[in-house]
């Protein structure tokens, strides 16, 4: 079962712009997302999908392989999609990793193509870690003092999603239920023909008011498996804007490298 890593990297970030290309403790990010990606467990070939000659060269610089695609795709889905057919669209299953997720570790990334290979029912995965109380309160002041960033999600008993929301979910009106609170994690992995459904479909709803791209899937009725995962004491954090570089290089100072 043929199994296609794909990391989306613009340039155009508004935000951020050459963000795939920042300098993160002696590397560029795009080269740290690219070795935990081919590190992990399951993923048979990893590819950098990119619509910017200054990207693809830094990548085959540090020995990756890039895939022009074009500049008109407008999220990582149809990126996805666009790489996966340059190169042929033979893979069975496609997994989609956010090219600006450099703490993510390669055990994580590898829990949804494993996931998917010993369980070919599942059409579409994708992780989440349960929080600890402590990170969950910072997570809850940082959303009440209006942060965007941050996605939470809860499931049924057989691990689909149920909903994905930027607001904290549940709503803990009883917090001595013990209901934890799990933080999604942006990759995904989808059986080659379910991400051809995908990217045909109109953006829906939820997804439009949410700005979350997964929710499309559960409104047309595409499940989403959700895979539990644990960053064996590592941090999370990802690389929105300029000022988080620096936190990344601190976390990275403090825990090591994920790969060496």
């Amino acid at each position: 079962m043929s199994v296609l890593a794909v990391i989306p990297a613009r340039y155009g970030s508004t935000r951020f712009p050459g963000k795939p290309l920042a300098t993160i403790s002696g590397r560029p990010m795009i080269e740290r997302v690219w070795r935990h990606t081919a590190a992990a467990d399951g993923v048979d070939r990893v590819v950098i999908a990119t619509d910017d000659e200054r990207i693809a060269e830094a990548v085959r610089a540090f020995g990756g392989e890039a895939v022009m695609t074009p500049e008109s795709c407008r999220n990582g889905t149809e990126r996805a999609l666009a790489a996966l057919d340059v190169l042929g669209g033979d893979a069975e299953i496609v997994i989609n990793v956010q090219g600006d997720a450099v703490l993510t570790p390669p055990w994580v990334i590898g829990s949804v193509p494993m996931a998917m290979k010993a369980d070919t029912d599942i059409a579409m995965a994708t992780p989440a870690v349960r929080m600890p109380p402590e990170t969950e309160a910072k997570f809850r002041a940082a959303k009440a003092a209006g942060e965007v960033g941050g996605t939470t999600v809860v499931f049924d008993k057989a691990m689909n999603a149920l909903y994905f929301s930027k607001a904290v979910i549940p709503f803990q009106r009883n917090p001595d239920a013990g209901t934890s609170t799990w933080q999604h994690i942006g990759l995904y992995g989808y059986r080659a023909d379910t991400l051809r459904r995908l990217v045909a479909l109109d953006p829906s709803p939820l997804e439009s008011a949410e700005s979350l791209e997964q929710l499309r899937a559960l409104e047309n009725g595409i499940p989403i498996r959700v895979v539990a995962v644990d960053y064996r004491g590592r941090s999370a954090w990802s690389v929105d804007a300029p000022s988080d570089v620096e936190e990344v290089e601190t976390i990275i100072a403090r825990e090591g490298e994920l790969v060496p």
